[in-house]
């Protein structure tokens, strides 16, 4: 059997519980053909880089699949007719990764490196405002 991660986007305005029935209800239409879900993972509510369907907002969800090309077919002809679905993706792969992806590993802040500057990562700029530090203003000429 073929090996394949697929990812949907669902809608925001759907809980995440209706995406994890959402999800069981794909895993049954691929089991029932002959394949299995070998990892779900729920990525929850992230922002779109721009609207689809009037969305800014969707839930992701990855599945690792282990399939026919039909089994596969079927899944992704039943996406096409729920509306609650906004966008999904099907990659053929020749092994599924192990263990967490890389959206759900943490990444630690220590690893990046070091912004000039304190608090916020901003540079000091020291006084730059022409001897009115400190928030004073300028009186307004008019």
């Amino acid at each position: 059997m073929a090996l394949y991660e697929h990812i949907y986007l669902a809608r925001q305005d759907v809980s995440p519980t209706q995406v994890e029935e959402l999800t069981a209800a794909l895993t049954e239409i691929l089991t029932a053909n002959g394949g299995k879900v070998t990892k779900n993972e729920y990525w929850g509510l992230k922002g779109l880089s721009y609207r689809i369907r009037k969305n800014r907002k969707a839930h992701y969800s990855l599945l690792n699949i282990e399939a026919p090309a039909v089994a596969v077919a079927e899944m992704e002809r039943q996406m096409r007719i729920n509306e609650d679905i906004l966008r999904f993706m099907t990659v053929r792969v020749d092994e599924l990764e192990e263990g967490p992806s890389a959206m759900m590993q943490k990444r630690d802040r220590d690893d990046r490196g070091e912004r000039d500057g304190g608090p916020g990562g901003r540079p000091d700029r020291g006084n730059d405002r022409g001897g009115f530090g400190g928030g004073e203003r300028r009186p307004r000429r008019f």
